[in-house]
């Protein structure tokens, strides 16, 4: 099984079914729709859903290449892109290895732009090489902060979503 295949399983478990029939495995009308499904969102088939994830979240993010280095990483970059949008997701690494290059000793800061590109990805290699081996449990950490305190800035924002901010942090972070 592949690490995409492995993300895909852990998030799709956690996005949940909707009753509303607005969503399917997580993934919303308008996402589908854009995606080419022109069917029912009720009768979105596993592997279609499976599609949109790879090319719509798992591609855009580079996540063949985090995963190279690091499945971790990887796997919570794809389910924090999916929960919070790719760019958020992006620019939460880039955010994070921005703070972390030691006064750019390691390596220049890059512009936290919401698109893992070149300079994110040698970025990350380079992150990883240097700080062996506690940098996956740092940058996981990293996210991970960086994901909890938005979800605390979106309940904030809007009491209604305080009904999903126990989950999220229970369940994501």
């Amino acid at each position: 099984m592949s690490t995409f295949d492995d993300a895909f399983d852990h998030t799709v478990k956690l996005e949940g079914g909707d009753p509303t029939g607005a969503s399917a495995y997580g993934i919303t009308e308008a996402v589908a729709r854009k995606a080419g499904y022109v069917g029912e969102m009720s009768e979105l088939p596993l592997e279609t859903a499976k599609n949109i994830y790879r090319d719509s979240y798992w591609k855009p993010l580079r996540l063949d290449d985090i995963a190279e280095v690091s499945q971790p990483v990887a796997m919570k970059l794809f389910d924090t892109g999916v929960n919070m949008g790719i760019g958020t997701a992006a620019k939460f690494l880039q955010r994070s290895l921005n703070a972390l290059n030691r006064k750019q000793a390691d390596y220049a800061d890059m512009t936290v732009d919401g698109a893992i590109g070149p300079k994110t990805v040698s970025a990350f290699v380079t992150f990883m090489t240097k700080r062996k081996p506690q940098g996956e449990t740092v940058v996981l950490k990293a996210i991970s902060s960086l994901q909890g305190a938005r979800y605390i800035e979106i309940a904030e924002s809007r009491e209604q979503n305080e009904a999903f901010v126990f989950g999220w942090l229970a369940n994501r972070v």
